[in-house]
């Protein structure tokens, strides 16, 4: 199994397979792997001739750093997770310094205003550190295919638009989220959730069940409206945000449209531990 530390001894490995046209797929993560990431490489070893993942917490799209220290950091079970998945899969775990220079920040981009919902508004500069990280993979991985998890859904429309705007060769594959046995969407946070917790926070994706629901009956405020009024009644969250967004623009739902395609959006704290999910509502 190969495990770089280094994008000099990643580029000359992969150098062959670019020059020969050999498709690369590519997982980037910033570890702590769970059964959702091992379904993202899945994917890319069914239709690549060589698929790599990076292990990388990058610290220019966390604005809270608590946060960042509080990540978790796995690397011995993750290496040991991806062996047994598949030998011939690729690691690039590098340190801060291999990708970062000590005086450098997050790059400012402007991904047509995709980066002020949401999670934009709640975590300033996060989608700068976001676009940063991916760029640079992208530029030393060179893939074919990089593969993403739609419980990021935000952050899946905001890698589409770095490659259309910056013609980035490489074709993003969008791909189901995994869930728990309860319905909780997979996440490397969940590792810092108690078992109490984890049963609770089933409610997540259960509430975003019933939107649904209620979504083919009701306004877009009043089913915003019911989901805040659940998490008031429960003291075991803290409701950030629940929002109706158009799935290609991301902007909230204001009047409902045939011709648009809708998902809800949710970000929630327990214990001071923060879980996003999302649901498409059509």
């Amino acid at each position: 199994m190969l495990v770089f530390n280094n994008k000099a001894d990643l580029g000359s490995h992969l150098e062959p397979f670019c020059a020969s046209g050999k498709s690369i797929g590519f997982v980037p993560t910033m570890g702590a792997l769970h059964e959702g990431h091992l379904s993202l490489l899945t994917a890319s070893l069914k239709s690549n001739a060589i698929t790599v993942i990076s292990i990388f917490v990058n610290p220019t799209q966390f604005n809270n750093p608590e946060d960042l220290k509080k990540y978790p950091r796995t690397l011995s079970s993750d290496i040991e997770k991806i062996k047994n998945l598949n030998e011939s899969i690729l690691i690039y775990a590098p340190e801060v310094t291999d990708l970062y220079n000590p005086e450098e920040k997050a790059t400012s981009f402007s991904f047509d205003g995709l980066e002020f919902q949401m999670e934009g508004e709640f975590r300033p500069g996060h989608f700068d550190g976001v676009g940063t990280i991916v760029k640079k993979l992208f530029e030393i991985v060179k893939p074919t295919n990089a593969y993403f998890g739609e419980k990021d859904f935000q952050q899946l429309q905001i890698v589409k638009k770095l490659v259309s705007k910056y013609k980035l060769h490489v074709n993003i594959v969008p791909c189901a989220i995994h869930r728990e046995s309860n319905g909780l969407a997979m996440s490397s946070r969940n590792e810092r959730l108690s078992e109490s917790e984890r049963k609770e926070a089933a409610l997540i994706y259960k509430t975003l069940q019933e939107a649904k629901l209620k979504f083919g009956m009701k306004s877009a405020k009043y089913v915003s409206d019911w989901v805040k009024k659940v998490f008031q009644n429960n003291q075991t969250f803290s409701l950030e945000y629940f929002q109706i967004a158009d799935e290609t623009t991301l902007k909230p739902c204001l009047k409902k449209s045939k011709n648009k395609t809708y998902r809800a959006f949710i970000a929630v704290f327990v214990n001071n531990i923060r879980l996003i999910d999302t649901i498409s509502l059509n």
